[in-house]
């Protein structure tokens, strides 16, 4: 029997081939070390997040991620549902307040899913695994499975928005959030704790109707962390890290800048340092390649 189990819901970002499945990967790797058993929701579908950009309604909104909080109490009664993916988070926990907040929404939900003979009763609580690591765990016994650790790694912890706000961490600030850099700490390196830009938005939304609205922040970002001396930036959230990664060559050519900073996972530290090697660890999944990490994975 493992010592902690979830039902997991996995997200759109981490299937392989998608944007984050290196993500997925280091999450595995990590649960491995800690003994945690993530029991995925059969047949889970989209968290619907896109749809509240796209004006799609309310209720199908709603409905979408209720019908993956149905199946979990189908197949995994009793555990807490827990997301890697911030925005997954964020839509499940949100449509889990609204339905039990509103009578009519609730009603209205269930008639859609008795379509497709499920009921929802959002009973369940809803979790970014980084609320598990911390809440369930404890950054002592987290710190006690380190094999390998990031000793002279200084590293910019990025919060970005969606893991702070409007639910955030359990007894984190809104303003400065410190579990990343306690993460850091954790697992052996430099936190910078004056990073000045762990809870700006990336401008996720803006990447294609407005791009250069969107660079213009992650430009903000990576230079403050450049400022305060980071080797590499670490985050919580799928599509910060993909934004802060990916569009570092336009940003060199728009601004004559020359960055080149890595932007890993809180999880794909932690496997570095529980002693999983280069693959296990997603590093082979960098588009920036964390090469301090890298060489770390390969001792």
């Amino acid at each position: 029997m493992a010592k902690k189990e979830y039902s997991f819901y996995p997200g759109c970002s981490s299937q392989k081939g998608a944007s984050a499945s290196n993500y997925q990967t280091s999450v595995d790797a990590m649960c491995d070390t800690l003994d945690i058993q993530l029991n995925e929701i059969p047949d889970w579908n989209c968290c619907s997040a896109s749809i509240g950009y796209a004006e799609g309604g309310e209720l199908p909104r709603i409905a979408l991620t209720a019908r993956n909080l149905a199946l979990s109490e189908q197949a995994n009664p009793g555990q807490d549902v827990v997301a890697t993916c911030a925005a997954c988070w964020l839509s499940t926990r949100e449509s889990k307040d609204r339905l039990l907040e509103d009578s009519q929404l609730m009603k209205e939900t269930n008639e859609a899913l008795a379509q497709a003979g499920l009921k929802v009763q959002a009973n369940q609580k809803i979790r970014h695994m980084v609320e598990v690591l911390i809440e369930d765990f404890g950054y002592d016994e987290l710190g006690a499975k380190v094999t390998k650790p990031l000793e002279g790694i200084k590293i910019a912890g990025y919060v970005g928005c969606q893991t702070n706000r409007p639910f955030g961490i359990d007894g984190e600030s809104f303003e400065n959030p410190m579990y990343l850099d306690k993460l850091v700490e954790t697992m052996g390196g430099e936190p910078l704790e004056a990073y000045d830009k762990k809870v700006q938005c990336c401008g996720g939304a803006l990447a294609f109707s407005e791009p250069e609205k969107s660079q213009a922040m992650i430009k903000d970002i990576i230079e403050s962390a450049y400022d305060h001396g980071a080797e590499m930036i670490v985050t919580p959230c799928p599509v910060c890290q993909m934004n802060t990664e990916v569009y570092q060559e336009h940003i060199n050519k728009k601004y004559n800048t020359k960055f080149n900073m890595p932007v890993v996972y809180y999880s794909t530290l932690m496997s570095v340092a529980y002693g999983k090697g280069y693959k296990e660890s997603g590093l082979d999944g960098q588009i920036i390649r964390a090469k301090k990490l890298e060489e770390i994975s390969k001792r």
